[in-house]
């Protein structure tokens, strides 16, 4: 099933509300780890974790480590689904 960039991201968001434990918090594609306070070095792996549970995909550990927005998770998510749909 080929799911949206928004979907994606809500999908996203919806992991890190569990992860960072912030019910309220809202997630753009532009969001970064400085601006949600417990996102440190730990809840970062949490919510990688997560989100390869969550879409059943796996990330290598280099794109990991070149993460530096929502955005590009979502992006590194719907190229890992592109992969399983293709």
């Amino acid at each position: 099933m080929v799911q949206t960039r928004n979907t994606i991201l809500a999908a996203v968001a919806d992991v890190a509300r569990w992860v960072f434990e912030d019910p309220v918090l809202e997630l753009t594609l532009d969001t970064t780890s400085d601006d949600v306070p417990r996102w440190d070095s730990m809840n970062h792996i949490a919510l990688v974790v997560s989100c390869e549970c969550r879409f059943d995909i796996r990330f290598e550990a280099i794109e990991v480590e070149e993460l530096c927005c929502v955005g590009e998770l979502v992006r590194l998510i719907e190229d890992k689904l592109a992969l399983v749909d293709a």
